[in-house]
């Protein structure tokens, strides 16, 4: 053990190597620290618990060794009980009850289920998947039998603190939103939505054009005024062109509500978001999403945690507290489900004989387009916060690689990200956090989110 006089040299060390690196030094492990480990999507169809490769491992020891552990499980689990619906997430997911027994050897404790797939195979897929991740041990969040269950906030009990989670979904069939009752008859199942307006903005002349555009097409009068409404959009005319969205103001206050309450009632606060929607490209938020975060902190929020692109974004510093936008893809296994409906065939002109492998090939031209050979959808960090008491110590990146031009039956799970792959993959989060006003070093092929008094800090 060391002596006091020793402990306090080190962290002298400590605090010196800091200040000459240029960034700044993080308090010392403490026995009483509270750490999280966060990770984004979770789409597992293989079993995972097979490997034992020191990448592979080194990633399993950063969630089993947080004192907590999230991830959005993007999976439904059930033998095929229930049809699919008509309207799903995209490839309808699926994966064999027993794998969520592998999230559990990984590690995890709670998992987000507001997603684009919670619906993919109606009430009784998702009612199933509560029946067998609760059996599994792990708090969920983002579901329920009503608009009030699937909004409310869950909590996991932990022996260093009380966490809250409240899972939200801003995309989503629309078949999948959960709704109230006024008595009369049941409540409609399923998950938490965000949703939100988009408005397009146009100059004038292109305003007449639209108009007289519809009208030719509809017969009716082309009207007049700044603001037209036409195929589901709205459109205004301004200054320069653009669009700009804007969360439901329902949605958000009733959400606010949950966390508020729930800020009261735990240590710490957790709200997530699944959100594909995007700003002028894929890597940054859309304005709603800014707007809904920045809220969740005000209500109560300590940390906002994003997923859904399939790809990383920037964070921001709200307050004190951070905005992740996306941490990307933990487990990306869409490629091996055993089996799709016909729903997934149609489009792409596959008949009876076709199978997953078929549907595979023609979905990504043999790994030529789409997710395959797409980088960053195979990129992502684990975050890990480290708390003392309330206080936000430490939040460090540890940038994973789910393999890239592998074959199908290897790529999917994480690794974690050595040389010039994890450097690059840092390097993308220190710009992206940039833009953000946020500053992150690079320590030994880790990132650190710079805390305290920064410009990062943002009122």
């Amino acid at each position: 053990m060391l002596s006091r006089r020793t402990s306090r040299i080190v962290a002298l060390l400590v605090v010196l190597a800091g200040a000459v690196v240029g960034v700044q030094a993080q308090p010392p492990q403490s026995a009483t620290d509270f750490t999280l480990a966060l990770v984004g999507d979770a789409i597992i169809t293989r079993k995972i618990a097979v490997y034992a490769e020191p990448a592979f491992t080194r990633v399993i020891d950063l969630i089993r060794n947080a004192d907590a552990a999230f991830a959005n499980l993007e999976m439904l689990f059930h033998d095929y009980e229930p049809y699919a619906s008509a309207a799903s997430g995209g490839t309808y997911m699926r994966a064999e009850p027993a794998l969520v027994k592998d999230l559990v050897w990984a590690g995890f404790d709670m998992v987000a289920r507001a997603n684009n797939h919670a619906g993919d195979y109606g009430v009784l897929g998702m009612n199933l998947t509560t029946k067998y991740v609760a059996e599994a041990g792990l708090m969920q969040a983002g579901v329920g039998q009503s608009l009030a269950e699937a909004r409310e906030a869950k909590f996991l009990e932990t022996p260093k603190g009380r966490i809250a989670l409240i899972s939200v979904a801003s995309t989503f069939p629309d078949s999948s939103r959960a709704g109230r009752t006024r008595g009369d008859m049941p409540a409609r199942p399923g998950l938490n939505p965000l949703r939100f307006t988009t408005t397009t903005t146009i100059t004038a002349d292109q305003m007449t054009a639209l108009r007289a555009m519809a009208a030719s097409t509809t017969g009716r009068p082309p009207g007049t005024g700044n603001t037209f409404n036409y195929l589901g959009s709205r459109f205004v005319v301004g200054p320069s062109p653009g669009v700009t969205t804007e969360p439901l103001t329902e949605d958000l206050d009733e959400i606010a509500a949950v966390v508020r309450n729930a800020a009261g009632l735990s240590d710490y606060t957790i709200v997530t978001i699944h959100a594909h929607e995007g700003g002028r490209d894929r890597f940054l938020p859309a304005d709603f999403l800014v707007t809904f975060a920045r809220a969740m902190v005000d209500a109560g929020a300590d940390l906002f945690v994003g997923h859904g692109p399939h790809v990383l974004r920037g964070i921001e510093v709200y307050k004190g507290k951070p905005i992740m936008y996306s941490l990307g893809d933990f487990i990306f296994q869409n490629e091996t489900l055993l089996r799709l409906p016909s729903d997934n065939y149609e489009p792409l002109k596959l008949g009876p004989a076709a199978h997953v492998n078929d549907f595979n090939d023609a979905r990504y031209d043999f790994d030529k387009s789409g997710f395959p050979a797409d980088p960053p959808i195979w990129e992502a960090v684990v975050a890990m916060p480290r708390y003392r008491g309330d206080q936000l110590v430490e939040l460090a990146l540890h940038p994973i690689t789910l393999s890239h031009g592998k074959s199908r039956t290897v790529r999917g799970r994480p690794l974690f990200a050595d040389g010039p792959l994890g450097q690059k993959i840092l390097d993308d989060v220190v710009r992206l956090s940039a833009a953000m006003g946020t500053k992150v070093a690079i320590r030994n092929g880790i990132g650190y989110l710079e805390l305290g008094a920064s410009p990062a800090t943002r009122q």
